[in-house]
């Protein structure tokens, strides 16, 4: 369940231009009248927006937001007001065009395949080809090496069934499938890469329960120590993300803000994302991880538009 307020009764998308067009015309820009408008708005609501923008004004909203707003604001706001299949394909091809990728360089790319819908899926990968020019699968085998690029490539170039289906042998055998990978250390092997690619989500939770009762621990525990720490925290990724997308974003979430400094870009794509989907089950999961709550996390690690809009997100009213 998201946090998004959305009001009783909607303006009409005539009247959100006119109040967006008024919040940029004149000196300065009105960014809360922004955050009013475009924070309390539906994905449908917002395409709308954009799309009637066009046509009153003859000019692109996301462009005009770019020329309007700055900083961690700006960013936020555009990532917002984008079509998702769009955001996600950009966040994808900025996270392949770092040189030097680390493993949380590689987030937005396993949270696209495997926290989100098929369906959503497969609109990343077409709204990537128009926008790039080539492939998702193709930038990845070029750009992250082995064995990591083989495990992204497979993972979204899958298309899994969406119905909640599970054959519960199947879940025993490919449980003990796993379990064997493990022990020898053979994280990389193909089966691995098979059983978490092709299944529907269902299927895979099945899987990972028959794993605990089986063998004991969580299969996230006991990828630990298999050889490979930068596959391991890839496959951990996956799992969570597959099992409990809810758990890996409360904990992207608590990285970007418990220490030293504010990871800004994964505190927004986390609640960008999923604030129409599952921020309340992530308040829970944060709560659960940090024994504090995440709307004062958010509010005590950041500042100005920035934290109202977020917070606007999360539901609270500015």
């Amino acid at each position: 369940m998201g946090t998004l307020r959305v009001p009783n009764v909607v303006p009409s998308a005539d009247q959100d231009c006119e109040r967006l067009k008024k919040a940029f015309d004149g000196w300065g820009t009105d960014e809360k009248a922004v955050i009013r408008v475009l924070g309390c708005r539906t994905t449908s609501q917002r395409r709308i927006i954009k799309d009637r923008y066009q046509q009153l004004y003859n000019e692109s909203l996301i462009h005009r937001l770019h020329s309007e707003l700055s900083g961690d604001f700006g960013k936020a706001v555009i990532l917002w007001t984008q079509d998702p299949p769009e955001r996600d394909a950009r966040l994808a091809k900025d996270a392949l065009r770092i040189k030097k990728k680390g493993i949380k360089h590689l987030e937005v790319i396993v949270e696209v395949a495997c926290a989100s819908s098929p369906h959503h899926l497969m609109a990343v990968r077409q709204a990537y080809c128009s926008l790039f020019d080539c492939s998702l699968e193709e930038d990845i085998a070029s750009t992250v090496d082995m064995p990591l690029g083989k495990l992204l490539a497979s993972l979204v170039s899958s298309y899994r069934y969406d119905k909640e289906v599970v054959d519960m042998s199947v879940a025993k055998s490919e449980a003990a499938t796993l379990h064997e990978a493990i022990k020898a250390k053979q994280l990389d092997c193909d089966q691995v890469a098979w059983i978490l690619c092709t299944r529907n989500f269902f299927q895979l939770r099945a899987t990972f329960n028959c794993y605990k009762l089986n063998y004991g621990n969580p299969i996230d525990q006991d990828i630990k120590g298999c050889g490979n720490e930068d596959l391991e925290s890839l496959l951990k990724m996956v799992i969570w993300c597959i099992d409990s997308p809810e758990k890996h974003f409360a904990e992207v979430i608590g990285k970007s803000i418990i220490g030293l400094g504010t990871d800004e870009d994964s505190l927004t794509r986390a609640i960008v994302s999923r604030a129409e989907i599952d921020t309340m089950k992530i308040r829970g999961e944060y709560y659960n991880m940090y024994n504090s709550s995440l709307d004062n996390a958010v509010i005590g690690d950041t500042s100005g538009d920035y934290k109202n809009f977020l917070m606007t997100l999360l539901g609270a009213k500015i």
